[in-house]
């Protein structure tokens, strides 16, 4: 892993493979929650790209600070692009995808922005409730950290419980596990953060927002938010396909994002 210093020096690691043109890849929060997020699609990219996989702060081999504060995901993802020495294409899932698209407004190293579903509560909506974030931080705290992550992967992420129970069979669900002490204060930060489309008014970079058909409608609405508000935007709905469209229909997130990357050249 290779490693970068955020502005409040924390260092976050990313995996650098492939050859090409850059390209970061900006996990969320689940369902493994570091830069194996990626595991399925990676390959492919990474024949047509030099790709950045990063690992978010707390998470995997990256570093962490006492106080969190969501601003400072998105200077590591700025400091991530910065390191690079061309303009990126930056691609960022779920969390990931919020982080990316405020990272965007901290550097000038971007040629292209790839969002799917980040997750902007609308004014007076929540990503979850109180009482659900209270009972994953109580199972935390209780150091049963699998019920914490199954919980929030059921009542948050929206997860199936076929779809859980095969991620519990994997040799992944440990990576899971292992960075699952984040949650709770990621799922308080996202549903702290109020969207302000003004400080986008004057973006210009080229962005491609994906959406799955069968995700939960949050999400299908803040895409439609970005798409809205944010000028030089396009979005595309891949049917049939939920938030989890890494690890449910890697090939067609793939082929999505080439036809858009490549076709515009």
């Amino acid at each position: 892993m290779n490693r970068v210093a955020s502005r409040d020096r924390t260092e976050i690691a990313y995996e650098r493979t492939g050859e090409g043109p850059p390209l970061v890849l900006v996990h969320g929060t689940a369902p493994l929650g570091t830069h194996a997020d990626w595991q399925l699609v990676l390959s492919d990219f990474a024949e047509r790209f030099t790709v950045y996989a990063l690992d978010r702060r707390g998470r995997g081999e990256s570093g962490d600070a006492v106080d969190y504060a969501l601003e400072r995901e998105f200077e590591d993802v700025a400091a991530v692009v910065d390191s690079i020495g061309e303009p990126v294409v930056l691609v960022g899932h779920s969390l990931g995808a919020l982080c990316s698209l405020e990272a965007a407004l901290l550097t000038d190293n971007l040629e292209r922005l790839v969002l799917y579903e980040p997750p902007i509560p609308e004014e007076g909506e929540t990503l979850t409730d109180e009482e659900t974030v209270a009972r994953i931080e109580a199972l935390f705290d209780d150091g049963d950290r699998e019920g914490a992550l199954t919980l929030f992967l059921r009542e948050v992420a929206g997860e199936s419980r076929t779809e859980i129970e095969s991620l519990k069979a994997s040799p992944e669900w440990e990576v899971a596990i292992e960075a699952a002490h984040t949650v709770p204060r990621e799922v308080r930060a996202v549903d702290a953060y109020r969207f302000d489309p003004d400080r986008f008014a004057e973006f210009t970079v080229p962005t491609l927002l994906l959406s799955g058909g069968d995700g939960p409608l949050f999400m299908k609405q803040a895409t439609a938010l970005v798409d809205k508000v944010v000028p030089n935007t396009r979005i595309v709905t891949l049917p049939g396909v939920g938030h989890e469209a890494l690890s449910t229909a890697p090939e067609l997130f793939v082929e999505t994002v080439l036809e858009a990357l490549l076709t515009t050249e």
